[in-house]
């Protein structure tokens, strides 16, 4: 079974090159994915055979007497779902209306170059052809746009109209011209490693004196990529925008389900979910109002986190902003590392990186290479701003570095030789990574570390936003009636303006960085989700393996707990909770 995921991983790094780059399976790959119809249907046909394979693979084993062991179980499992949940996804069309401010083709495009080496001259000229290439990839995007246009296939207007403005932000982002240029116009340069990235040059780092003829190069590459970006931005707009009009905002709840299956790997009952997201909501609003009492007395928590946001302790300037959340990292990989965790030597190094212009407003992370020569990277979009107030970031940062998506991430890729390259790194689910991260906030505030003023209260309202998430995720995407215990619009059904209204109205986030977070769960259905109910059954199994720790008499030890988890590889959570329970 792992040998036909990891054939899997192997053959889909010839179809997605950006994948490939990714993971650091082939250096020096120049190529941009086939994201035309054709090249989906591709995708399609290695899924069907791959899944034909391990079902051969199941059968001989089968025959032979051949008892698997608990990781090739756990992997054969989890190709079959995520395979299935793959070609349902396609079955319905969604890659032919795939439009989005986070999660869409052209924006794997642009992350692919800022995941390039780009430290010798070399470096730069597997770029350049790799950049020559954008035009072509983009058409291929555009034409499953239109195919998916031609069946009466759209993406949610809202989402097409920032979608556009985002395209057309990095076509005209820099001092050079575009968001391609500005990168070209870094090469040669060192800001790469240590500067703020605001060039979209994040990994330019020591590549001194480019021939001439390869800045030419660049230079051509870039400005035809920008054009192809500015074209692409002009088509939304103009041509595919008009037609998309009258078209949902929602998704309703059959196409609900097939979306929410890519993001947890499991069956979701979406109004089972709603539910306990206001359960969860309810909660989270009278802890914080008790927290508020303590940065703020007689405040509530808006009054508190305003306050914060005014008067509590900043960090002025991007660069300032940057260091300081990489010495957080590092600080809190020394304190971790033997008390709570034991981290390989690769595990302790991830860096702190400032989001290129044009990206959506929420921190992300990502991962290291497979040999760790790119290490795994925090990022952190600025909105144009240059103070930024601690008590918001600090149990974010906790959840995007360490001990939440790098620890996971990076540890999954050490054990990869001991799982398979498939559990570790394409096979991942959402709801397992991102929930571990909610947990990783959780053990956190658990360990005592939130004790900057404001911080307990920061995590509070990360835990709220995700709560939130639940109840309006499914609630847009299902138009629901807002229940009549609601402390808003009650008895009114969800639209994204009432979505927007009600962040803004519970949430200590500021109101642009709410409504990009409303187009991102319109453009990604069922995402959203993943966090909440993913910490649930993280929560729910480390619960389970405590009570039967002590059933047998036996002492809990959490640190091992951790390490054992983290190296199961990636789960969906129909298996999650039930796994974590047997460490």
């Amino acid at each position: 079974m792992r040998t036909v995921a990891d054939e899997y991983v192997h053959a889909l790094a010839d179809l997605d090159p950006i994948m490939a780059t990714s993971l650091g399976l082939k250096p020096g790959e120049y190529r941009l994915p086939d994201l035309s119809p054709a090249g989906h249907g591709a995708l399609d046909d290695l899924a069907r055979s791959t899944l034909e394979q391990l079902t051969a693979a199941e059968t001989a084993a089968d025959a032979a007497g051949n008892h698997t062991s608990g990781d090739e179980r756990r992997c054969a499992r989890l190709l079959r779902e995520r395979l299935n949940a793959a070609l349902a996804m396609s079955a319905q069309g969604e890659h032919l209306r795939e439009v989005s401010n986070i999660f869409a083709p052209p924006h794997r495009i642009r992350g692919t170059f800022l995941d390039m080496p780009a430290a010798t001259a070399d470096d730069w000229s597997v770029i350049a052809r790799r950049m020559a290439l954008v035009p072509e990839a983009l058409g291929g995007y555009q034409a499953s746009l239109t195919e998916g246009a031609s069946r009466g296939l759209f993406a949610s207007p809202k989402v097409t109209e920032v979608a556009a403005g985002q395209m057309r932000e990095w076509a005209q982002a820099g001092d050079a011209g575009g968001w391609f240029a500005d990168f070209a116009a870094a090469a040669g340069t060192a800001t790469g490693a240590g500067g703020t990235g605001e060039a979209g040059a994040a990994g330019a780092a020591g590549a001194d004196g480019l021939p001439g003829s390869l800045r030419a190069d660049l230079g051509r590459a870039a400005a035809a990529a920008d054009e192809a970006v500015g074209a692409l931005a002009r088509w939304l707009g103009q041509v595919y925008l008009p037609q998309a009009e009258g078209t949902s905002d929602g998704v309703g709840a059959e196409r609900y389900r097939t979306c929410a299956r890519r993001w947890t790997g499991a069956t979701v009952d979406p109004r089972e979910a709603y539910e306990w997201g206001w359960s969860q909501f309810s909660d989270l609003q009278e802890q914080m109002r008790t927290e508020a009492e303590r940065v703020l007395p007689g405040a509530s928590a808006q009054q508190a986190m305003a306050y914060l946001d005014d008067s509590g302790q900043a960090i002025e300037g991007v660069a300032e902003i940057r260091d300081w959340l990489q010495d957080l990292m590092d600080r809190t990989i020394a304190d971790l590392n033997g008390s709570h965790f034991d981290l390989a030597e690769p595990l302790r190094t991830v860096q702190a990186r400032i989001a290129p212009p044009g990206s959506a407003a929420a921190p992300y992370y990502t991962a290291p290479s497979q040999d760790f020569a790119r290490p795994g990277r925090t990022w952190l979009p600025t909105l144009g701003r240059t103070r930024f107030p601690l008590w918001g970031l600090i149990s974010t940062w906790y959840h995007e570095g360490v001990p939440g998506h790098h620890l996971q991430l990076a540890q999954w890729r050490y054990v990869s030789g001991d799982l398979s390259l498939y559990q570790t790194t394409v096979g991942g689910v959402s709801a397992c990574s991102e929930g571990w991260a909610l947990y990783a906030e959780r053990l956190m505030d658990e360990l005592g570390y939130l004790d900057t003023p404001g911080a307990r209260l920061g995590y509070l309202d990360a835990q709220n936003l995700r709560a939130i998430r639940v109840i309006i995720d499914i609630g847009m995407h299902l138009e629901l009636e807002i229940p009549a215990f609601s402390p808003f619009a009650a008895g009114q059904r969800w639209t994204p303006d009432l979505a927007l209204e009600f962040f803004t109205s519970y949430s200590g986030q500021g109101r642009e960085f709410l409504a990009s977070e409303v187009i991102r769960y319109l453009s990604g259905p069922g995402q959203a989700i993943s966090y909440k109910l993913g910490e649930r059954a993280w929560l729910t199994g480390r619960a389970a393996a405590r009570e039967a720790h002590s059933a047998r008499g036996l002492e809990f030890d959490l640190k091992s707990w951790h390490m054992a988890a983290l190296s199961l590889g990636s789960l969906g959570l129909d298996d999650l909770a039930e796994e974590l329970a047997t460490l």
